[in-house]
């Protein structure tokens, strides 16, 4: 098994989640963390002033966003060998979660920085558990393309998947991609819009894709959205159906192996059940 290997000297780059609305999810590991590193790099310094000055936290704060990421992360690097320690924060919640940081973060593992996560806050997880949704298995979207065929591709997905699909979305357009998911199939899901977590206005709505879609018509929710959409309903084989058409198709001359291969991929027939039906 493969071991990581840590850099003689190198310092710690803390990945640390802070509040999304409540200040009371700010943990008092989290706090005393960004007390103690060297810098606490964050996407806007302004916004992370505020935050810092509230727990009394007077550590230099370092501006690193997704538009100088690549040009800084070298740097932040270097300083991280040479000994100095870090933490990385986002303006709300989790970073890396639709958040820079990525980058800094592959960076620090491939050069031998012990990267350290400093758990909190997540619009993602609080969302999640809050919508009474499935959520054993999940799949996250963050913001889906506002447009074309990525977009097309991905609401085409989440109406088939079998597991509940999580998606950020600015609040001005969830009832277009409400009225997107229920075009691609997904209309009678349940789901949930939860808005506003953890503050004072804190909001989930419930129902069908196609009924929230329809609640939002005439107005759009305020504040952060989070949209969870339920996994589809695991579908029920018709076999005297599926008989029926690998029938169809042996006499319009196909091969067993073509109708094997038919069955499967427009029918969902499993591969044993369908070579049986194109060899009966």
């Amino acid at each position: 098994m493969a071991r990581a290997v840590v850099a003689a000297g190198a310092g710690t780059l803390y990945v640390v989640s802070t509040p999304i609305g409540n200040l009371g999810d700010f943990s008092g590991r989290a706090v005393e963390t960004l007390r103690v590193v060297q810098a606490v790099l964050a996407e806007d310094t302004r916004h992370s002033r505020t935050l810092l000055d509230r727990f009394g936290i007077t550590t230099a704060l370092v501006a690193h966003h997704e538009h100088n990421e690549a040009k800084s992360t070298p740097g932040i690097v270097a300083r991280l060998l040479a000994g100095e320690s870090f933490a990385l924060i986002s303006d709300a919640g989790t970073p890396l979660l639709s958040d820079p940081g990525a980058r800094l973060v592959h960076a620090a593992i491939e050069a031998g920085v012990a990267v350290c996560p400093v758990p909190g806050a997540s619009a993602l997880l609080a969302a999640l558990v809050g919508s009474g949704i499935e959520a054993q298995r999940f799949t996250f979207y963050g913001f889906l393309p506002r447009k074309g065929k990525e977009r097309a591709a991905l609401l085409g997905e989440i109406a088939r998947s079998a597991h509940t699909s999580v998606i950020y979305e600015a609040p001005a357009r969830v009832a277009d991609t409400l009225n997107d998911l229920a075009a691609a199939g997904a209309g009678e899901r349940q789901a949930a819009v939860a808005r506003e977590l953890t503050k004072q206005f804190e909001e989930f709505r419930r129902g069908t894709v196609a009924a929230l879609a329809g609640s939002y018509a005439e107005e759009a929710p305020r504040g952060e959205v989070v949209l969870v959409v339920a996994g589809a309903p695991e579908a029920v084989l018709d076999e005297e159906a599926a008989r029926a058409r690998a029938r169809a198709l042996l006499a319009q001359g196909l091969s067993a192996r073509d109708v094997v291969r038919v069955l499967m991929e427009e029918e969902q027939v499993p591969r044993n059940l369908a070579y049986r039906l194109a060899h009966e």
